[in-house]
């Protein structure tokens, strides 16, 4: 007999929580309702370890759920494939510019974050060592890429109105027409040069909004060499700096 999803109520006016079983143990669906939605979907948000289930407005939740369950075979698989979570805490090892380093606490050293060699070192409360790491790497990311950024630009004579960065699943970069460039901060974990090549991606952009032979043109020039190797190391590794939280 088919086992079905199980709702698990909870308080709001939204699509109560949700769950299916996977090898008998329920697994929480984060339920989304979409006018958009024209169909079910499922997916899995590796770095909040979360499954997601799309459903039209007006459809029905029981339905939907027993259709995810049907799928158990398939969440399963996916679940196998996902990286396991590495927080940025004492002892982690990270990947920074490229290049392995490893968080070391010291209970009577300073709080200030120091980078020293392949060692970040730093002091303080222990309880809060991954939130300040990854508040540190954060404006790393932000400040080195805005100066590449702007750089790159003045290089090439092009005008970037403001650079910032976030934390998106499904890009590295993205630009607006009125040359507003948005990163995501995991680029300071990559090599220098897929670094430079997303930036170089995104300046093209301001030429071209469009992935035209005319962009990718513009993209070669703009980073100076062919970037087609920095765009096959994120698409063979990028998935894989997601696995770093605070």
């Amino acid at each position: 007999m088919r086992a079905t999803g199980r709702i698990i109520l909870s308080t709001g006016t939204s699509d109560p929580d949700a769950a299916i079983l996977i090898d008998g143990v329920p697994m929480p669906v984060r339920v989304r309702r979409s006018a958009r939605a024209r169909a079910y979907r499922l997916t899995i948000d590796g770095t909040r370890g979360e499954l997601r289930l799309s459903m039209p407005v007006r459809a029905n939740l029981k339905r939907a759920l027993g259709w995810a369950q049907d799928h158990e075979g398939w969440v399963r698989q996916q679940l196998a494939r996902q990286p396991v979570l590495t927080p940025l805490i004492d002892g982690a090892v990270f990947p920074l510019e490229g290049r392995e380093v490893r968080i070391c606490w010291e209970a009577g050293a300073s709080r200030t974050i120091r980078l020293e060699g392949d060692r970040l070192l730093l002091g303080g409360a222990a309880e809060s060592v991954s939130a300040r790491v990854l508040r540190w790497l954060v404006r790393r990311a932000k400040a080195v890429l805005e100066t590449e950024t702007q750089e790159l630009a003045r290089d090439h004579g092009l005008i970037v109105a403001s650079v910032g960065v976030g934390d998106p699943r499904s890009r590295w970069g993205s630009c607006t027409s009125s040359g507003a460039i948005r990163y995501s901060w995991r680029l300071i974990l990559c090599p220098p040069n897929v670094r430079r090549a997303t930036v170089a991606h995104e300046l093209a952009h301001l030429l071209h909004m469009d992935h035209s032979p005319a962009f990718h043109a513009a993209h070669a020039r703009i980073y100076g060499a062919d970037p087609k190797p920095a765009r096959a190391w994120l698409r063979a590794h990028g998935a894989g700096l997601h696995r770093y939280t605070g």
